[in-house]
């Protein structure tokens, strides 16, 4: 069965390359569709991909014009393919480690009820783009943390959680996780790492206020839900944050 896997890009020509390559190299795990949206970049973002299209067909360029992260992710659920049964994200610098797919689909394979497989990441500051992993003197952290890339679903939960919430600039990943986990899927917490997320001056969440603003909206939003409808589960156990965390060398 398909595997889409979206992954939107805005100005990421330095990244999405390897980014791709850590997707790409798992063909073997599942018939692999990647969907990049290429949100308006105005750096050489597309064109770094279409240097990866011809040796990997499984990836598919959308073009629009610059509309947000959320439009982005939406775009891409727009293009999901009839025959996927399995969708995951995976943000343009960061990198999908080896045989993930592999073994989150084992575990589909093993619970036919399954919906969700999620997985722990590791935040590190320096990665070795041809090796695709963290360098030998990069700072690590290990969490369960609140992001898409971390998580498979099956296309059934995707599609009965409709689309993100545009309203949302940022944090729309937290809106989006937050209303799965309150439906009450069915679920499994793994121990194994499923990315590693890179640390960089350009992340988005280096806006911090913006993103703790954009988090506590999304989390209010949640409270308001459950209080409306006290069918909702609670969130809770689930996402591993420290406030201050600690980090450790390779």
């Amino acid at each position: 069965m398909k595997l889409s896997v979206i992954v939107p890009v805005y100005n990421r020509e330095r990244y999405v390359v390897s980014a791709l390559r850590s997707l790409a190299r798992q063909r073997d795990a599942a018939d692999l569709d990647i969907i990049v949206i290429d949100d308006g970049s105005s750096d050489g973002s597309a064109e770094a991909i279409r240097s990866m299209m011809d040796e990997n067909p499984c990836i598919r360029l959308f073009q629009k014009r610059n509309l947000g992260v959320a439009k982005a992710r939406n775009a891409g659920l727009r293009q999901l393919p009839a025959d996927a049964g399995f969708v995951s994200f995976l943000d343009s610098d960061d990198i999908s480690l080896a045989g993930r797919f592999k073994a989150d689909l084992a575990c589909f394979e093993a619970d036919p009820g399954l919906e969700l497989a999620y997985s722990l990441m590791i935040v590190a500051d320096r990665i070795d783009d041809e090796r695709l992993e963290p360098t030998p003197d990069s700072r690590v952290m290990t969490l369960r943390g609140i992001s898409l890339t971390t998580a498979l679903f099956s296309r059934a939960l995707v599609e009965r959680m409709g689309y993100f919430d545009e309203e949302f600039e940022q944090a729309e990943d937290t809106d989006y996780l937050l209303r799965v986990f309150e439906s009450g899927p069915t679920y499994e917490l793994l121990d194994s790492v499923a990315v590693y997320y890179r640390r960089h001056a350009d992340n988005m969440t280096k806006e911090h206020a913006g993103r703790v603003h954009s988090h506590l909206r999304a989390i209010h939003k949640s409270m308001r839900r459950r209080q409306a409808d006290p069918s909702l589960r609670a969130v809770l156990g689930i996402f591993e944050l420290k406030s201050r965390p600690e980090w450790r060398m390779m």
